[in-house]
C-alpha cells in the first residue's frame, strides 16, 4: 500500500512539475514593447515586434536615451512615407542634408515575411544594395508607411520587379510572394509592397494612425524635406 502511494504522490508530483514548467514556458514570451511618440503633429502609438528582438531593442534603447526628443522627419512624401532618425536634424541651423547620419552602428537585417509594409508599418531606413548588399539597417532612422491602397494586378507586377532584382543583384534565382494576408491588406488598407524583402519592419501604428496622413500632408521642399518642421517632440515606453 505504501508503494501506491508512494507512486500516486511521485506521480502528482511529476504533473505538478511539468505543469509548472510549461506554464512558464508560455509565460516566458515578453509582451511586445510599446512606445508613445509624441510629435508635433499629434501622437503615434508604436508596437515593437518581439519577432525583430535586434531593431526592437536598439529602438528602446534610443527611446530611452532621449535620442529621438527633437528629432525632425526630414523626409516626407504623400502617399508614401515619413522618415525621421538623422541627429543632424535637431539642429536648428544645420544646412547640409539631412538623412545621410545615423546614431550608432548599423543593425544586421531581420526581414520576415510575415512582417511587411503595410500602411502604419514600422521599418528601418537603410543604404542601397550597392554599397549594402546584405541590407543592414541603420543604426537610428526609421521610416512609417502612409502607402496607398494596391490592387492585385499590381502585386503580381510587384512580386516579379523584385525577383528580378534580387537575382540581378544576388545572382540567384528568387521566389518571393506575397502571402494572401498581406495581399488582402495591401488592397483594402494599403501600404508600399514594392518595399518587401528589402528592408526590415519592426513595428507598427496601433494608435495614430491619421497622423501619419497629416505628417505625410505637410507641405516640402526640395528633397522631401518638409517647410515648416515636424518634430518628434517625445518618445518613451509606455509597456
Amino acid at each position: 500500500m505504501f508503494r501506491a502511494f508512494r507512486n500516486i504522490f511521485f506521480g502528482i508530483t511529476a504533473f505538478l512539475v511539468f505543469s509548472c514548467s510549461v506554464f512558464k514556458l508560455k509565460n516566458s514570451v515578453p509582451n511586445e514593447a510599446m512606445v508613445e511618440m509624441v510629435t508635433s503633429e499629434g501622437t503615434l502609438i508604436l508596437k515593437l515586434y518581439n519577432e525583430t528582438p535586434l531593431h526592437r531593442d536598439n529602438f528602446k534603447k534610443l527611446v530611452e536615451s532621449k535620442f529621438y526628443d527633437g528629432i525632425k522627419f526630414h523626409r516626407v512624401i504623400n502617399g508614401f512615407m515619413a522618415q525621421a532618425g538623422d541627429p543632424n536634424s535637431k539642429k536648428d541651423d544645420f544646412k547640409g542634408q539631412l538623412g545621410q547620419n545615423s546614431e550608432g552602428e548599423t543593425i544586421p537585417a531581420e526581414i520576415n515575411p510575415n512582417l511587411f509594409h503595410k500602411k502604419g508599418a514600422l521599418a528601418a531606413a537603410r543604404m542601397g544594395d550597392n554599397v549594402n548588399p546584405e541590407k543592414k539597417s541603420s543604426g537610428s532612422q526609421f521610416y512609417i508607411v502612409q502607402g496607398r491602397k494596391i490592387s492585385l494586378q499590381q502585386l503580381t507586377q510587384m512580386e516579379s520587379r523584385i525577383n528580378q532584382k534580387v537575382k540581378n543583384y544576388q545572382h540567384t534565382e528568387n521566389n518571393f510572394q506575397f502571402s494572401d494576408t498581406a495581399k488582402k491588406i495591401y488592397q483594402e488598407i494599403g501600404g508600399t509592397p514594392f518595399l518587401d524583402n528589402g528592408y526590415t519592419v519592426f513595428g507598427e501604428v496601433t494608435e495614430g494612425i491619421e497622423i501619419i496622413d497629416k505628417i505625410c500632408s505637410v507641405k516640402t521642399a526640395r528633397g522631401d524635406r518638409p517647410i515648416s518642421a515636424v518634430t518628434i517632440l517625445s518618445a518613451r515606453i509606455i509597456k
